[in-house]
């Protein structure tokens, strides 16, 4: 996703390094705690800050302090700053590199009772995600889901009534709701394939192998598997969209899907309430329905996601295990659901009604920031009572799809294997190779870097 880039410099990152405040360390002092996230824009900015208010203002003892850096050079910052012995005590990052931190050195396993509450209250997919070689390593905060969107007015256009159930819909409709002028330019893509990013490329692949079945690791997360018939089917239906004029990887999605210049494309849940914001009244045409598979009933997608963990070198662990349970686990009390530090009530999520009172009981915090600003944490309870206050049917698909997803695999070397499978997936596209040359070359790419060796 577009906030989600992975485009790490280590100059921004050294030069985002300052030394921890864990306090002054005289006696009668409060320990300050300090968390590493990518929470440096808005909304999501001022919505943790005010969950940092209402912590700070009722415990004397343990103040919490925000420091976040752009999306960009968060996993840097953090390998960086904690080699320099300047880690945050709390760190926020993508579970695609959980492995990597932990291998580090950088993560600690969660405590027994931590853990216990996170396999309790939290879905298997965000506990899987969170979790390295089934030791988990944080509290699930932010999940995402993929999902077709649908531009209705598009499809209905082109003789399309309803979404498509299955890949053969989805062919058919994308061919018909495809437009072209009179040299052969794009003017409206049936469905959308883009190079724009990760998400466009391996995120929406990787929902539709999820889709039949497939996989692109190994169970144990230690070979490729996308060189197999589910794989091969994949990107084959990717190609025939492209050859046959359906799709224009070319295109920038997150420009021309809420510009009505894409008629379906595949992407996470987050997007909804970007969509609404552009799209204003022309919201009303999007539909999101599950991810298609072969047949009719077949269902999978893929899931992604942050985690809340502490830092293995902190000086104050258990206090920092005190805040994320805080934070993750408790359930607000006697009405006081998605509200800021003095009480009131949070931003309204997007599309909600004005005046009406987004405030639930037995909700806990970190779930109600999500909500406020359009995303969703694993605690699908939560999500559902807060579901219940905008009426959005466009939710439903990605909260039912936390019940099936699969987990982005997070080994050591998760980035680089995806960073792998991304290119070996656009040299289809592009037409630089074949489907089975492609796969065979990701599969023999990442094998090696799943060894490890250099």
């Amino acid at each position: 996703m577009r906030r989600r880039r992975f485009l790490a410099g280590l100059a921004g990152a050294a030069a985002g390094c300052a030394a921890p405040d864990g306090g002054t360390g005289r006696p009668g002092d409060p320990v300050v705690l300090t968390v590493l996230s990518h929470y440096g824009s808005e909304p999501l900015k001022s919505a943790f800050q005010k969950v940092l208010d209402e912590w700070n203002a009722g415990h004397d003892r343990v103040r919490v302090r925000s420091t976040p850096v752009r999306y960009a050079d968060l996993l840097t910052t953090a390998m960086v700053r904690q080699a320099a012995g300047q880690g945050a005590d709390i760190l926020h990052p993508y579970t695609l590199w959980a492995g990597q931190l932990t291998r580090a050195g950088v993560l600690q396993p969660a405590p027994p009772g931590a853990a216990a509450l996170i396999r309790h209250g939290f879905t298997r997919a965000a506990v899987t995600a969170a979790s390295v070689q089934n030791t988990l390593y944080g509290y699930p905060t932010e999940v995402q889901t993929y999902a077709l969107y649908c531009n209705m007015r598009l499809l209905r256009a082109a003789g399309v009534t309803r979404p498509p159930r299955t890949w053969r819909e989805l062919e058919d409709a994308a061919y018909a709701s495809a437009r072209h002028d009179g040299h052969g330019n794009t003017l409206v893509q049936g469905f959308g394939l883009s190079r724009t990013e990760d998400a466009t490329v391996v995120g929406q692949t990787l929902a539709l192998l999820a889709s039949c079945g497939g996989s692109y690791l190994t169970a144990d997360g230690g070979r490729a598997a996308i060189d197999s018939p589910a794989g091969r089917a994949v990107v084959a239906l990717e190609r025939r969209l492209i050859e046959r004029g359906a799709s224009s990887p070319g295109t920038d999605l997150y420009r021309a899907f809420p510009s009505g210049r894409v008629a379906m494309a595949i992407s996470a849940g987050w997007w909804t309430g970007s969509l609404k914001n552009a799209m204003g009244s022309g919201y009303r045409d999007v539909r999101v329905v599950p991810v298609p598979g072969p047949a009719a009933g077949d269902r999978g997608t893929l899931t992604t996601g942050f985690l809340l963990g502490v830092n293995a070198k902190s000086r104050h662990p258990r206090a920092a295990w005190d805040f994320l349970r805080w934070l993750n686990s408790d359930e607000t009390r006697g009405g006081a659901g998605p509200h800021t530090g003095d009480g009131t009530p949070a931003p309204r999520p997007t599309g909600t009604a004005p005046g009406r009172d987004t405030r639930l009981p037995g909700v806990t915090r970190m779930s109600a920031l999500q909500f406020s600003v359009g995303s969703m944490t694993g605690r699908s309870r939560d999500m559902r009572a807060l579901l219940g206050t905008t009426g959005d049917a466009n939710l439903v698909p990605f909260l039912d799809a936390l019940g099936y997803a699969t987990p982005e695999p997070n080994g050591p070397h998760a980035q680089k294997a995806k960073s792998l499978l991304r290119k070996n997936i656009e040299e289809v596209w592009t037409g630089r190779r074949s489907v089975d040359d492609a796969l065979r070359t990701a599969r023999r790419q990442i094998d090696h870097a799943l060894s490890g060796d250099p």
